[in-house]
């Protein structure tokens, strides 16, 4: 039944999803996580940045960011991201623009669990000397990452689906291996029921153990 899967490279394909999905994570919540201190930040300028950034990017359709890296960045700028192999380019501009579009996703999540910290603890942590830094990453951003692990989970496993765009510009991820072996091969159904189980195996467990990190660590309030 599942002979057409000879010849093709299905376990690669789900490894160079599994690559996207944690290097684009990675990036998002760094990026994500400047974002929010951006937004929550008494310097008008860089609040002001990080409210157009997010408000803009979450608009823009993900196809187009991804399209821009490629043939803007690529194309236009000229930018390599330190290789001239087309491939390797490929695979860092999609994290490229998976970043840029997730972490406005993981600022607005990050930034709702900042407004579950109680007032008095910043004011408590500004009366004994802290600057807004040391309150914002020693009290607030701890108290903030426990309560908001549920819906950082979501946007984990929204990544993981987002990343079968970055065929778009021909990385070999799993989504481009399907698309080149429904027009080779005559199992359509098949086919697609193969890479739908491969992306339930990857989504799935991420879920089910965040959830249970969401509850263990929740902050008793």
């Amino acid at each position: 039944m599942f002979d057409f899967l000879e010849g093709y490279d299905v376990l690669g394909a789900f490894w160079m999803t599994v690559k996207l999905t944690a290097l684009s994570a990675v990036g998002s919540l760094i990026w994500g996580t400047l974002l929010a201190a951006m937004r929550v930040s008494p310097v008008p300028l860089m609040r002001g940045f990080g409210t157009a950034y997010v408000n803009i990017v979450r608009n823009i359709p993900l196809t187009v960011i991804i399209l821009f890296c490629s043939l803007g960045l690529a194309d236009v700028f000229g930018v390599t991201m330190g290789s001239e192999d087309f491939k390797i380019q490929g695979f860092r501009l999609a994290v490229l623009g998976l970043v840029a579009y997730t972490a406005a996703f993981v600022c607005e999540a990050l930034r709702s669990g900042m407004n579950t910290v109680p007032l008095g603890q910043a004011e408590a942590a500004r009366a004994i000397g802290l600057t807004f830094t040391q309150t914002l990453w020693l009290v607030v951003l701890p108290q903030a990452f426990r309560s908001v692990i549920g819906p950082l989970a979501n946007v984990l496993i929204a990544l993981t689906k987002n990343t079968t765009v970055a065929a778009a510009i021909g990385v070999a991820e799993a989504a481009y291996l399907m698309k080149t072996m429904i027009e080779n091969e005559a199992q359509t159904l098949l086919i697609g029921a193969v890479f739908a189980f491969g992306f339930v195996v990857l989504t799935l467990p991420t879920g089910l153990i965040l959830g249970w990190l969401s509850k263990r660590l929740a902050v008793k309030r």
